[in-house]
């Protein structure tokens, strides 16, 4: 199965805030981004195979890129959404005052942020997801979310190894495309 995944445009956040699945808006330069991943995702689809079902994350941050996109219908899909940070959202890094947050850089595919998540749960979850969209014998999908979630994917797709994740991070706007076969295993449980 062929996944086109498409993350969404900038936030509207101030650098270093933790926002993970806060629903937070968008940077006033949406449209122009917009337009531009429309590009990408029409390039994509320039062989003329639609796809058999598109999903979104169910942040406006994604939402309103499906729509701009021609995907107003797609599918809110919650496990599609950011990592959680529990205590850490909408605080910047650097003024979380959490013991565990050093535990956290140290080992953040395994370590939850408090309250929150680790990388190896959203992992779970996205494979999840995508070990379902298989099941349907899915041609092609079209899928707008996180930059987590498109590492995730990445990784599920054997693209990159959980330990190097955070360099495969896709910038805002961006597209990415896979051809997915389920892993035996997580990667991160290894």
């Amino acid at each position: 199965m062929e996944l086109i995944a498409i993350r969404h445009t900038s936030v509207d956040v101030p650098a270093g805030v933790c926002y993970g699945q806060t629903d937070v808006p968008l940077r006033d330069t949406f449209e122009a981004e917009a337009a531009l991943t429309r590009e990408r995702l029409q390039a994509c689809l320039a062989d003329g195979v639609q796809p058999d079902a598109s999903y979104t994350s169910p942040r406006s941050r994604c939402t309103q890129l499906a729509a701009y996109c021609g995907y107003p219908d797609a599918l809110r899909e919650k496990r599609i959404l950011e990592i959680n940070f529990g205590r850490w959202e909408m605080l910047p890094f650097d003024q979380i005052d959490d013991p565990r947050l050093q535990e956290w850089y140290d080992n953040y595919l395994h370590v939850a942020a408090t309250e929150g998540e680790s990388f190896d749960m959203q992992y779970r979850r996205v494979s999840e997801f995508l070990d379902e969209l298989q099941e349907k014998r899915y041609r092609r999908v079209v899928m707008f979310a996180h930059g987590g979630v498109l590492i995730c994917a990445q990784i599920y797709a054997g693209i990159l190894r959980p330990e190097e994740a955070f360099s495969g991070l896709t910038p805002y706007g961006g597209v990415v495309r896979l051809q997915l076969t389920p892993p035996a295993e997580s990667p991160t449980t290894r």
